[in-house]
């Protein structure tokens, strides 16, 4: 059974459609790449599976739990937005760390807000942080900062700043790791290290989404890859098969324009 179903989903601005009936689904512990150039959709679709961006047709469901249903007023209610963002882990172009906090602060803060709600929090206060500082420290480890833990966001060079953001991600445990092409701001000699720790994540098969434009990365790192264009899902299966033997004309065009360029 797929983790994740995507079913005829729309995204208008204004008159503009950005989205034309997308449907895929997501096997868990796979990797999912979606490629395709700027405007294509593909932003607008992870924004759209992590609720920040509400779709105007169609129907999102993870482990079998419909999580949107444009035809149900019920699922669209922003009371419960936080609760379905928490299924879907996002690390975002830009790094967007607190710049006040240390590396530590910002992988840990999100779970230590969350923590407060704990009806045995007052009691075991001291505890419970410990054991979310320890959650954090075992993922910057992870990440290989672990010496970093204590530097704020400035010390840090575009690389680190962004692996610290994927364990950000990581630390509510979600059941979906998204990346908007999380190599975009870096310098080509940094984009490797973060590469690095996504193919580690996949090697420890993480359910993950990535929006990339690193065509070698997805072909031999990804499960199944999606085209995009104009909003539509122009090819979608095996990443070599797509990408070194496309069938649809719009993919050969894509992919020649990427290759030449």
């Amino acid at each position: 059974m797929a983790i994740l179903e995507v079913k005829n989903i729309e995204k208008n601005f204004d008159n503009t459609k950005v989205l034309k009936d997308v449907s895929f689904s997501l096997e868990e512990g796979n990797a999912l790449a979606i490629i395709g150039s700027s405007g294509s959709g593909k932003t607008t679709l992870l924004r759209c599976l992590n609720f920040l961006e509400k779709p105007d047709k169609g129907v999102i469901s993870v482990k079998g739990e419909t999580l949107f249903d444009a035809s149900i007023p019920a699922t669209m209610r922003d009371k419960d937005l936080r609760t379905k963002r928490l299924h879907f882990g996002m690390v975002f172009q830009s790094f967007n760390l607190f710049p006040q906090y240390t590396a530590l602060e910002n992988v840990t803060l999100a779970e230590k807000l969350f923590a407060q709600e704990r009806p045995d929090f007052r009691q075991r206060k001291k505890e419970i942080l410990d054991e979310i500082n320890e959650h954090g420290n075992a993922l910057l480890k992870q990440m290989g900062l672990e010496e970093r833990k204590d530097h704020y966001p400035h010390q840090l060079s575009g690389g680190q700043q962004q692996r610290v953001a994927i364990a950000r991600a990581l630390a509510l445990k979600p059941d979906i790791l998204c990346f908007d092409e999380p190599t975009s701001a870096l310098d080509p000699e940094l984009t490797g290290e973060v590469l690095k720790v996504i193919r580690g994540l996949a090697e420890q098969k993480t359910t993950m989404i990535i929006v990339t434009h690193e065509m070698a990365f997805a072909r031999d790192v990804s499960d199944q890859l999606i085209f995009m264009d104009d909003g539509v899902i122009v090819e979608q299966g095996d990443p070599r098969q797509v990408i070194d033997n496309p069938r649809e004309e719009r993919t050969k065009q894509f992919l020649t324009r990427y290759t030449q360029g």
